[in-house]
């Protein structure tokens, strides 16, 4: 039957396998393509979870240089001189959680398109696997 032959022409997997098909080459297509697939999500997901806390690190030390400014300023601390500084300190907050917003939400969106392929590949494994033994 020439059904095998069309249903490998038509798969996701045909690039990764060549010549007959066996399940240990299917195995191996699959953890490539999964690997393709998945790559660089890490570094994505490392950037999410520690852009807020760098941001509030930034804000931790220019509030701390505000106050060492301050001390040495012989105590004039009005608002008109603290409230601009603690201003520009919290810049830095901001600026992590502007990148961290966009960075969560896009490596949850690639992992879930990375499973919701993973999950169509497998389904072609089982598919290919069965027609060649039907054969």
């Amino acid at each position: 039957m020439g059904g095998s032959k069309h249903v490998l022409n038509e798969s996701i997997l045909k690039r990764f396998v060549s010549g007959s098909i066996s399940r240990e080459k299917l195995s191996v297509a699959v953890s490539i393509a999964e690997r393709n697939a998945t790559s660089g999500i890490t570094w994505l997901s490392i950037v999410a979870s520690t852009s807020p806390f760098i941001g509030l690190f930034g804000t931790v030390v220019s509030i701390l240089e505000t106050f060492s400014q301050l001390g040495q300023g012989g105590g004039n601390s009005s608002l008109n001189v603290i409230a601009p500084a603690i201003s520009e300190a919290l810049v830095a907050t901001g600026a992590g959680i502007f990148v961290a917003i966009p960075a969560y939400t896009f490596s949850l969106l690639i992992k879930r398109k990375a499973y919701e392929l993973m999950g169509v590949i497998r389904r072609e494994v089982d598919i290919l696997v069965t027609l060649k033994e039907d054969q």
